[in-house]
């Protein structure tokens, strides 16, 4: 133990101040957040793991098109499908469509094809989904299908926005769960064009 230093007038110094180690801190802040980043890594893994697999095929269900007629994934095949589950009530979907529709249009020259999957409740989806395309956004209109339980289930939708690429053949080979960047958007749109 060190004594106390006395000054010129006999008084007792107190002990300089303990150094906190700011290196230390630092460091241990640095830990944390790589394993924070770690962690949702293997969030991330585990989201994409309960996602239908590389490889499902798209079933060749009829889906009821919203601007009349029907469709079926399967009749897709020979074009990427960028296939997003989403429905008027959800924020994050939303957000992300302006970004879906622009970079649909523009690889669409290059096979790829758009299916907006709404999954708003029926009976009342087609009233909803009308009132959103008629006042937020109109181009969206040809892109959209109503998706049904039974697809939701095949390609295991518990969260919107879901999105999906279907290969040519029409088999998964991409999937995400939550909104994307335009950057992302347009990273694995050209994956999935290759």
């Amino acid at each position: 133990m060190t004594e106390p230093q006395t000054g010129d007038a006999g008084q007792q110094q107190p002990p300089p101040p303990a150094r906190h180690g700011w290196s230390k801190v630092l460091l241990v802040v640095t830990g944390l957040l790589g394993l924070a980043g770690l962690s949702y890594l293997g969030v991330s893994e585990a989201l994409r793991a309960r996602l239908a697999a590389d490889g499902t095929v798209a079933p060749a269900m009829k889906l009821q098109k919203y601007d009349n007629g029907t469709m079926s994934l399967a009749d897709l095949q020979g074009k990427v499908v960028m296939l997003d589950f989403w429905a008027t009530w959800c924020a994050p979907c939303q957000a992300e469509m302006p970004s879906l529709l622009k970079l649909a249009k523009e690889y669409e020259s290059q096979g790829l094809v758009f299916v907006a999957a709404s999954r708003d409740e029926m009976p009342d989806a087609p009233l909803f989904v009308q009132e959103f395309v008629q006042s937020r956004m109109p181009e969206l209109a040809p892109y959209i299908v109503f998706a049904p339980d039974e697809l939701a289930a095949v390609y295991q939708v518990t969260a919107l926005p879901t999105l999906y690429f279907l290969d040519r053949k029409g088999q998964v080979v991409d999937a995400q769960r939550g909104m994307l960047s335009e950057a992302a958007l347009r990273q694995r749109i050209e994956r999935a064009l290759k």
